[in-house]
């Protein structure tokens, strides 16, 4: 509980109605989790307004309302103007959970991709070198042998902050936290004090949402913009918006890069479909993890490891013991010793990253297959880009559903298809059905042949119509070769 004054401090007031000494029990911004002595904050959403809904919060007890656009009435309760109210949702989150991101050394990672693998990756190192670690990622929020299925890339204000403060009562010393695009914009981050922020890369992504790549790639600098001066900015050297990234960036600066020089730098010396040989600036040693895409998130994970003060040899130690992150380059034998490759890749960047890997890999004596698919509802612009990628790079291609959402299938994999070369239409197959589709490109694998699942990795669900079905890439793989 908390005194609603002390809540309130940092928020861009506009105007106050009511009493700020009442006492806060509970911070929400849905109406229906409102109970007596709520502080409601109306957010005005993509599909609802919370202030159609400030009502509701005071029928069910609230004690305060931060609204920005209300029509107020003579409620005997607190009314707080603002003019951004996710703005004040994040602040006075961070203040009624005690600010515990000023508590925690608190570490970003943000880009198009690798941000999940970097965040993991981070957390088993530091937790493995004794520095008592927790991590907020797309797969699972973890600390302290808690383990809770996440939702959202970068969760809400109060979840963040909720979790902040849960991971400082146990002592946690690092929270390595995944950073989107979404949770930059809609200002989930705001109030959060970063001890480092890293960048991965950026390609194309999310223009469903930010309509153009320059809109996308600036929401991401917001991030960098908005760093400490006692704080650090870890970003890639190889991409090439990485300067614009950090530029007029107030926190100190460190680089790791493949191509081009860097603080850090990697060279793939060997790889096959059990791991890499790296050389990281001097010293080399070997990973399971796979690709160059992999070995520029390793450097990122090295970077960061060496500014909080992990002797390198002891970071190459355990990177080399590394586990594979679900869902990302997770490699499956079969029985019949072909390989099944489960990915995440949805992005024609991040799926170009897959198959050139494979593409290094394989001998081109064996078959090469893809299954592939890509979300509905989301960037169309997208989908003919995935679809050339697949077909200049595999020997078959299936396309298949991926999460459809309200769109048809059909109708996603046309797209795919739009403008193919006349020399790719003998590689093409078309089956809607996910399951079937897998089941298919598995009976045909014969020893040594290779087959790529793609664009929903770790998931274990479907998106149809607004119901999430139940549905795991790799459990459909496994049993098809029971």
């Amino acid at each position: 509980m908390k005194i609603l004054k002390d809540i309130i401090y940092g928020v861009d007031l506009d105007s106050i109605k009511g009493d700020t000494g009442v006492i806060i029990k509970s911070i929400e911004f849905d109406s229906r989790k409102v109970v007596e002595g709520s502080l409601f904050v109306a957010i005005k959403g993509l599909n609802s307004d919370g202030h159609n809904f400030i009502d509701n919060a005071i029928k069910n007890g609230a004690s305060a309302v931060i609204y920005n656009d209300y029509f107020l009435n003579e409620e005997k309760i607190t009314f707080i103007k603002t003019t951004n109210t996710r703005k004040s949702l994040a602040i006075v989150a961070s203040n009624f959970y005690d600010n515990p991101s000023k508590k925690i050394k608190l570490v970003g990672i943000t880009g198009t991709n690798g941000k999940t693998t970097v965040a993991t990756t981070l957390f088993n190192l530091f937790n493995e070198a004794g520095l008592k670690s927790g991590l907020i990622s797309t797969i699972n929020i973890q600390y302290a042998g808690v383990e809770i299925k996440n939702h959202h890339t970068t969760p809400d204000p109060k979840k963040i902050n909720e979790i902040l403060n849960k991971m400082s009562q146990k002592e946690i010393e690092f929270c390595f936290m995944e950073v989107s695009s979404h949770g930059i914009d809609q200002d989930r981050i705001n109030g959060l004090k970063f001890y480092c922020g890293v960048f991965t890369n950026i390609t194309r992504d999310h223009l469903d949402y930010h309509k153009s790549f320059a809109s996308y790639r600036d929401i991401k600098k917001r991030f960098f913009d908005n760093l400490e001066s006692d704080s650090y900015a870890i970003i890639n050297s190889d991409d090439k918006n990485s300067k614009f990234m950090v530029q007029n960036c107030s926190s100190k600066v460190k680089t790791f890069g493949i191509k081009n020089i860097a603080d850090n730098m990697a060279k793939v010396l060997e790889i096959d479909f059990s791991g890499m040989l790296l050389k990281i600036n001097d010293k080399e040693f070997w990973t399971p993890l796979i690709g160059k895409f992999n070995a520029s998130n390793i450097l990122a994970v090295f970077s960061v490891a060496c500014i909080a003060g992990i002797k390198s040899i002891e970071i190459l130690r355990i990177l080399s013991q590394t586990k594979v992150i679900n869902g990302r380059f997770e490699i499956y034998k079969t029985p019949n010793n072909a390989f099944v490759i489960i990915d995440y890749a949805h992005t024609p960047n991040s799926l170009e990253n897959v198959i050139d890997t494979i593409s290094q890999i394989r001998t081109k004596n064996e078959l090469f297959t893809t299954i592939i698919g890509c979300g509905g509802n989301r960037d169309v612009g997208k989908r003919s880009k995935m679809g050339e990628i697949v077909l200049n790079g595999c020997d078959r291609v299936i396309f298949t559903s991926d999460n459809p959402r309200f769109e048809k299938p059909e109708k996603i994999i046309n797209d795919m298809l739009l403008d193919i070369d006349p020399n790719n239409m003998r590689k093409i197959s078309k089956i809607i059905n996910r399951r079937k589709a897998i089941e298919s490109g598995c009976s045909k694998l014969n020893s040594g042949d290779i087959l790529l699942v793609v664009g929903k990795g770790h998931e274990t669900y479907q998106e149809i119509k607004g119901e999430k079905i139940p549905f795991s890439d790799l459990k459909v793989v496994k049993e098809s070769f029971r």
